[in-house]
């Protein structure tokens, strides 16, 4: 089992930067594909990033491509999302998820929420105008 813990979240100004880090426990870390996700009030949770380092693959949501960096320490056992040029519609919940890179996947399936076995309890971002 994989449990995650996100960290590093809280409150920036529009055109700021934040980066957010998500700690992993469990023996087998490096083969887990690592995702991160977030849920603004009254939305879907949405697809951000996602790291599977086993098939040597990372995708990006449209909305956060070219904003957003996933890049993962496995001797740390952490995955950081690095968000630059922040906006006020960036504001929401962000969740870590981790998959059993073993699995199948797609580049639609990595999207969905339901590709993923373990996910963390969220941080706050909050982007002020």
């Amino acid at each position: 089992q994989v449990q995650v813990v996100e960290s590093g979240g809280g409150l920036v100004q529009a055109g700021g930067s934040l980066r957010l880090s998500c700690a992993a426990s469990g023996r087998t870390y490096s083969s887990y594909a690592m995702g991160w996700f977030r849920q603004a009030p009254g939305k879907e949770r949405e697809f951000l990033a996602v790291n599977i380092e086993s098939g040597g693959h990372t995708y990006y949501g449209d909305s956060v491509k070219g904003r957003f960096t996933i890049s993962r320490d496995n001797a740390k056992n952490t995955v950081y999302l690095q968000m630059n040029s922040l906006e006020p519609e960036d504001t929401a919940v962000y969740y870590c998820a981790a998959a059993y890179s073993s699995k199948t996947y797609t580049i639609v399936l990595v999207r969905t929420t339901l590709w993923y076995d373990y996910w963390g309890q969220g941080t706050q971002v909050t982007v002020s105008s």
